[in-house]
C-alpha cells in the first residue's frame, strides 16, 4: 500500500508548510491547497485522498462551502481549523459532518494524533465487526447502516457512535468516556460534542432512534 493522502487546505503559506511538516514526519503524503477553489480542485482530481484538514477563513471560497460540496460526493473524514471559537461555529461544522473540529492556534502534535487517530479507525478493516440489535444493522467493513432494512446515511463520527453504543448495549456510559472512546483523545471541553451528534444520530434513525437513552446527569445507554 502506498502513503495516505492527506490534503491541507489554508490561505496561509506557514500553517500549511508547519502542518505538512508533522505529517510527512509521520509518513503521510501531503497535498497542499490555498483556497477553496483550489482545494475542490486537488480533491476531485487525485480522488483517494485519505482525509482533509480544512480552514474556514479563504478567499475565493471559505471551508464550509468546499465541506458541503465534498460532503455532496464523499464521506472521507475532515478536521476543520478556525480562528474563531465560537460555539456556533463549532455546532455547524458538527450539523455540516464535520468529523473534529480544531481550533487556532493548536499544537500540530495534538493534529497530528487526532489524524493517526481517525486514520487509525477508518483502516483497521481487519477488526471489523458487524452488529444487529432490534433492527438496526451496522457493517463496520461496509461503513453501512440500515434501520429495518431501510439504508441510513451517517457521518463518520455518528457511524463510531453508534457503533459504540452498539458494542456496549445496555451499559450506562458517562460523557467522558464516550469523548475517550470515541473520539480517541482527551477532550477538555463540554458535552455539547456529545450532545449533538447524538441528537443529530437520533434524527437519522427515525424511531430506533429511542433506543439511544439520555442517563440525566451523567451520558447515554443503548438499549433494546
Amino acid at each position: 500500500m502506498g502513503k495516505i493522502k492527506i490534503l491541507v487546505v489554508d490561505d496561509e503559506s506557514r500553517m500549511r508548510k508547519l502542518v505538512s511538516d508533522f505529517l510527512t514526519k509521520k509518513d503521510y503524503e501531503v497535498i497542499e491547497a490555498g483556497d477553496g477553489q483550489e482545494a475542490l480542485d486537488r480533491f476531485f482530481e487525485i480522488k483517494d485522498i485519505g482525509l482533509v484538514i480544512l480552514d474556514v477563513m479563504m478567499p475565493k471560497m471559505d471551508g464550509w462551502q468546499v465541506l458541503r460540496e465534498i460532503r455532496e460526493y464523499s464521506k472521507v473524514p475532515i478536521i476543520m481549523l478556525t480562528a474563531r471559537g465560537e460555539e456556533r461555529d463549532e455546532l455547524q461544522g458538527f450539523e455540516l459532518g464535520v468529523d473534529e473540529y480544531i481550533s487556532k492556534p493548536f499544537s500540530p502534535k495534538i493534529l497530528v494524533a487526532r489524524v493517526d487517530a481517525i486514520l487509525r479507525r477508518t483502516n483497521a478493516a481487519g477488526e471489523a465487526k458487524r452488529y444487529e440489535i432490534a433492527g438496526i444493522v451496522l457493517d463496520e467493513t461496509a461503513h453501512s447502516v440500515t434501520v429495518d432494512g431501510k439504508p441510513v446515511e451517517l457521518s463518520f463520527k455518528e457511524f463510531e457512535l453508534l457503533m459504540y453504543f452498539m458494542e456496549n448495549e445496555g451499559i450506562a456510559l458517562s460523557r467522558e468516556k464516550i469523548l475517550n472512546s470515541v473520539w480517541d483523545y482527551d477532550y477538555f471541553g463540554d458535552a455539547r460534542t456529545i450532545d449533538t451528534h447524538v441528537k443529530k444520530l437520533r434524527a437519522k434513525m427515525g424511531e430506533k432512534g429511542e433506543l439511544i437513552r439520555t442517563i440525566w446527569g451523567m451520558g447515554y445507554k443503548f438499549e433494546a
